[in-house]
């Protein structure tokens, strides 16, 4: 199965500087797509259709997806692992504090049959809008990262996911996770394609989810008005 992950912040001329709580970036330099170059990229290279909206949701910050993909997996919507397609102008793979240890050392121990339990994560303040996408990939739930940046990303790939040893695509590792592949097994190789010219990306087929995330604290006020135009693509659920 096949889910589509956006983010606002996608559709500015450049990433926003993280604004206060409860406060938005500035919009100069910033400023959001047009409707109409918005509409190219969700028809032409995600492949939606205004016709046949896709189920989803849409949410204030981006770790709603992995709450309703935790919902839709409950439900027995969504079988993991799955496919994602990241649209967005950052990774949220946990580039900044506390960092990408957090999950490697902290997470990858925890036995499978509790891991995904996310909640617990949430409790502590561990999990948040920038590593949640890290956390899905811990609890093994993707099988297939796609991971589309706008057109003035800057690189934020952590440095302890970047592939070893010849293969194609990240696994995610520690010391603590080796010593326990006993009990969990070895952690998956997770097929990983990044799109710097989000131009030449194209679906590799139809999307069975479909999300998006306003993140106001990365996106000028003025962005908002793409959230009409994008949510006529989206099938509430």
């Amino acid at each position: 199965m096949r889910v589509l992950d956006i983010d606002l912040d996608f559709f500015l001329a450049d990433c926003c500087p993280l604004a206060a709580p409860g406060e938005r970036p500035s919009l100069y330099g910033c400023e959001p797509w047009g409707e109409v170059e918005t509409r190219a990229f969700l028809e032409k290279n995600c492949g939606l259709s205004r016709e046949k909206p896709v189920p989803g949701r849409i949410y204030q910050t981006h770790d709603g997806s992995l709450r309703m993909w935790g919902e839709l997996i409950g439900k027995g919507r969504l079988a993991v692992p799955f496919e994602v397609t990241h649209v967005d102008a950052h990774s949220d793979l946990g580039i900044g504090a506390p960092g990408p240890g957090l999950v490697l050392d902290g997470v990858l121990p925890v036995n499978m049959k509790t891991r995904a339990e996310y909640d617990r994560y949430y409790d502590r303040k561990q999990l948040d809008e920038a590593n949640y996408l890290l956390f899905a990939l811990a609890f093994r739930w993707i099988a297939r990262l796609e991971n589309v940046r706008a057109p003035r990303s800057r690189k934020d790939f952590p440095k302890e996911l970047v592939p070893r040893g010849g293969e194609n695509g990240i696994r995610l590792t520690s010391f603590a996770s080796r010593l326990l592949e006993g009990a969990n097994g070895r952690e998956p190789l997770i097929e990983y394609e990044e799109f710097t010219d989000y131009g030449l990306f194209a679906a590799r087929g139809a999307y069975d989810f479909v999300s998006l995330a306003l993140s106001p604290r990365y996106a000028p006020a003025e962005a908002d008005a793409l959230i009409p135009v994008i949510a006529e693509y989206i099938d509430l659920i």
